[in-house]
């Protein structure tokens, strides 16, 4: 028997023992997991997410993580624990200095985030709260990560940030890649979120870029496999235009590696002081500055509408422009969400925005 055909089968037998309601249709999920015992790691690799999914995230199953993961082995528990979580993503970064905290705060001032990104891993290593992170002890480590996962929170790391520009200092994307994934392990995150802010690189209309971007997320999934890692990537959106960028902008990036990327963190900031300010301007109908980019726009153009991720500073210090208040904001929100939109949104950064935070966002669209 396979490893993940194993853990398929121990994810099925915890439901039973746990009196799952959708046992029926696991029932036939089980009969797929028989006829698949010849099958490659990574059909059956699918399979078991995607069975995670309904029997956890999906089902109505109310035993706690710790409880309901009895029974699994430590590999079974340490994969299912990094599952990528459905949307909505609520996700806000951390690069700030706060006094008298080194590594994450305490979950209880992010309630309502579902995502925690440590930034950033920079080329030279990590700075900031990443390297905050790598100064606690393993232990210390362990107990913050316990403690985000029972409150359904998950710990990333972002890389690059505006520091960085990899493709114009000729970094190489197989062995960044590498160099981050191993990275990630090393000190037990659940995933890596790219924020790529080449500019220069993207200006040059030759392609330079998008093929880094592709490269370089090719081989983070080779090292991070889907489903037991998320990955995910925060393109200004711009890039997302369908003219404009000669080397086919962050389109041809999605047409070629959108299935390995969970989802994007859309930066809807920093691009113009009229720009992506209003309700109007951010979801349906953008300047024609940067035409044809405001979130369901970018849809039309071919992105799934559940991976676009609204993303906004916290208040009006935190970005140059593109700040929308978080009342208003809760308020586009809503829009979007009674338009078959339900990606989550993200915020640059903590600890401007926290818990009362996301919890005006959300409103009444996506309540606590």
């Amino acid at each position: 028997m396979s490893r993940s055909s194993g853990l398929l089968k121990q994810v099925f037998h915890m439901v039973v023992r746990h009196g799952n309601p959708v046992l029926s249709e696991l029932t036939v999920e089980r009969k797929r997991i028989n006829s698949l015992q010849e099958a490659n790691e990574g059909q059956l690799e699918n399979l078991l997410f995607a069975l995670f999914s309904l029997i956890y995230l999906g089902s109505g199953v109310r035993s706690s993580p710790s409880s309901i993961f009895d029974g699994l082995d430590k590999q079974a528990r340490d994969i299912l624990a990094r599952a990528t979580p459905a949307a909505p993503h609520f996700v806000v970064y951390s690069d700030k200095f706060v006094s008298g905290l080194t590594g994450p705060p305490p979950p209880a001032q992010v309630k309502g985030f579902n995502a925690f990104l440590l930034s950033f891993l920079l080329l030279e290593g990590p700075f900031d709260k990443a390297e905050e992170w790598t100064q606690l002890s393993a232990s210390q480590r362990s107990s913050i990560k316990s403690q985000y996962a029972a409150a359904g929170i998950k710990l990333m790391v972002s890389v690059f940030g505006s520091t960085d520009v990899p493709t114009s200092t000729g970094a190489d994307p197989i062995a960044t890649a590498n160099t981050v994934a191993a990275w990630v392990k090393q000190f037990d995150l659940d995933g890596v979120d790219v924020d790529y802010e080449d500019f220069n690189a993207f200006d040059a209309g030759n392609g330079s870029a998008e093929s880094w971007l592709i490269s370089f997320t090719k081989q983070l999934r080779v090292q991070l496999p889907q489903g037991q890692f998320i990955l995910t990537h925060a393109p200004v959106a711009p890039w997302f235009a369908p003219t404009g960028w000669g080397g086919g902008g962050y389109l041809r990036v999605h047409q070629e590696v959108g299935s390995l990327i969970d989802w994007y963190n859309i930066q809807f900031y920093n691009q113009g002081s009229t720009e992506y300010t209003t309700c109007a301007g951010l979801l349906t109908s953008s300047s024609s500055v940067w035409p044809k980019t405001a979130l369901f726009q970018i849809a039309a153009s071919g992105v799934p509408l559940n991976k676009l991720v609204i993303g906004k500073p916290a208040t009006a210090g935190d970005a140059s422009n593109g700040f929308i208040a978080p009342a208003t904001l809760a308020g586009c929100v809503s829009q979007a969400k009674n338009q078959g939109w339900n990606a989550g949104v993200m915020v640059w950064e903590f600890p401007d925005a926290a818990a009362s935070w996301i919890q005006t966002v959300r409103g009444s669209a996506f309540p606590q």
